[in-house]
């Protein structure tokens, strides 16, 4: 059988988006999906298509390619802590939603988090029925249905490699606000993004969950750590550390 690390390099590639082309990629697709498909926001507001915000500037982007065609097929951004710039946009959002544990991110620098964000999905590849509502396409149906929903190639490798670039730049955590079915769906793959607060009306029902180094070496079953420690070793020599 096929493991995920062979099947995933058949048909993707993840960039990071170094040049300016490959940024007003990764902008051009997230307008397409939070602008004009999902309406998340005005399309007004970007007369360019570019979808872009205050927090670019502080973040690292990537786009996840499609080998046959070319296509940009989704893209995400890790945000970066900066003395300069704002703080962590769920941070503000959360509010005072946060669980007083271990893991809220008041208990570690905060140039040790990271937050995964703009994750989008290409309308082309999130078609199936019940997938087109949400930027990344997560099915409403149960997890026990067959392997191919249950193991969404896109999506699982967006995450993994948000992940895997998190690590190789050396923070501890990383933070996402993301629906409490997409965290089930990729806590069956072995991807244990922890819930750490309130699931609130956000574009949806969404939460705050957190991933962290010890929760991946913990939980990440072997075909998923070798998919990320491969994107690690691209990061590696693409990357400079910020």
């Amino acid at each position: 059988m096929e493991q995920l690390a062979e099947h995933f390099h058949r048909y993707f590639r993840v960039e990071p988006a170094l040049t300016q082309s490959q940024r007003e990629a990764v902008f051009r697709l997230r307008y397409q999906v939070y602008c004009e498909e999902l309406q998340f926001e005005n399309v007004q507001d970007f007369p360019d298509g570019l979808e872009t915000d205050a927090f670019d500037p502080q973040s690292l982007h990537c786009l996840l390619i499609h080998k046959a065609s070319g296509q940009a097929a989704g893209c995400f951004r890790l945000i970066l802590h900066s003395e300069s710039g704002q703080g962590l946009p769920f941070l503000s959002i959360c509010q005072n939603r946060l669980d007083d544990t271990e893991w809220h991110p008041n208990r570690i620098a905060h140039d040790q988090l990271g937050e995964i964000s703009r994750l989008a999905v290409h309308g082309n590849f999130r078609r199936r029925q019940g997938e087109t509502s949400t930027p990344i396409g997560v099915t409403s149906g149960s997890l026990e249905e067959p392997s191919s929903r249950q193991y969404p190639l896109v999506a699982t490798g967006l995450f993994l490699a948000s992940t895997a670039l998190a690590m190789q730049i050396g923070l501890q955590r990383v933070y996402v606000m993301m629906e409490p079915r997409l965290a089930r769906l990729l806590r069956s793959c072995g991807i244990m993004f922890k819930q750490v607060g309130e699931v609130m009306d956000y574009h949806g029902r969404r939460g705050p969950f957190m991933i962290s180094r010890e929760l991946i070496h913990q939980h990440l079953p072997a075909d998923a750590k070798q998919l990320m420690d491969d994107f690690r070793l691209q990061f590696e020599a693409q990357i400079e550390h910020p």
